[in-house]
């Protein structure tokens, strides 16, 4: 698999990432914890018409770095490199959680390059109680990775995952399998997150996708993400903060739609 070299503010990193398909590129930015693994789903429904690149960031799957502290315009940097290694000129965004925050930094600093964004569960800003949110997590990680591994379908499902009394203790066991200690570093990142300087840059047309039964990113969040981007457009999922796992025909669904509509605009 390919590996993308970046210099960002700590020293060197290299981005492992996929690529797959042929068409107009999309790179598409995961969450928190996760990896690029959690695209398979959307990447196997865009690969027939468009180039799909998923990279790990730092903390995530086989992306390695100097270890240290990381910023959201480290993160950023990151998922260029592998754009740009990629041989995407310009591309489409697609970014869940800290992913949206972090497509939405790229966006607003490369906006010549930048065909549209399609943020799920995205923030402008980390609000104190987001930030008191984010710190449980980051202790409950460090004690015990399998505490956080069960609190994450608390924290992530809406009313359609518990209704359809899903083996909810293999899934905490495959967390706990998965979540890496580099997690601690992302959780700081989404600590920090202020994309203030740069929203009035994004001019890209967007998609704001809110989670309805979200409770990590309240709705003010995604008003304040629709107030901040002119060419932004709202969309609902009947899910949790967890949709693209939770739902992920109605995830796809959404994001396929907008590109595809961009697409034949285009």
């Amino acid at each position: 698999m390919p590996h993308a070299p970046v210099r960002i503010s700590g020293g060197d990193a290299v981005v492992e990432y996929d690529v797959t398909g042929a068409g107009p590129g999309v790179v598409l930015v995961h969450g928190t914890a996760a990896t690029r693994l959690q695209w398979q789903g959307l990447t196997s429904a865009l690969q027939d018409r468009f180039t799909v690149v998923a990279p790990d960031y730092s903390g995530s799957g086989g992306t390695v770095d100097h270890g240290g502290p990381l910023l959201l315009s480290d993160l950023a940097d990151e998922i260029v490199a592998a754009a740009d290694h990629a041989g995407l000129d310009s591309f489409h965004l697609v970014g869940h959680s800290l992913g949206a925050a972090i497509a939405t930094h790229v966006a607003g600093t490369h906006p010549d390059r930048v065909l549209s964004l399609a943020l799920h569960a995205g923030w402008v800003r980390t609000t104190p109680r987001m930030a008191a949110e984010f710190l449980y997590w980051k202790e409950l990680l460090a004690a015990d990775v399998s505490l956080f591994a069960r609190m994450l379908p608390l924290m992530a499902f809406g009313p359609r995952y518990w209704s359809s009394s899903p083996d909810n203790e293999a899934l905490v066991r495959d967390l706990a399998a998965a979540i890496t200690p580099g997690a601690l570093r992302q959780i700081d990142v989404d600590t920090a997150v202020d994309l203030t300087p740069v929203l009035d840059s994004v001019v890209a047309p967007t998609l704001v996708l809110a989670s309805i039964h979200d409770r990590v990113i309240d709705p003010a969040q995604q008003q304040a993400l629709l107030a901040g981007i002119a060419t932004s457009r709202y969309a609902e999922i009947d899910a949790g903060h967890g949709a693209p796992a939770e739902d992920p025909t109605g995830f796809i669904t959404r994001v396929t739609g907008f590109l595809d509509e961009l697409t034949v605009a285009v």
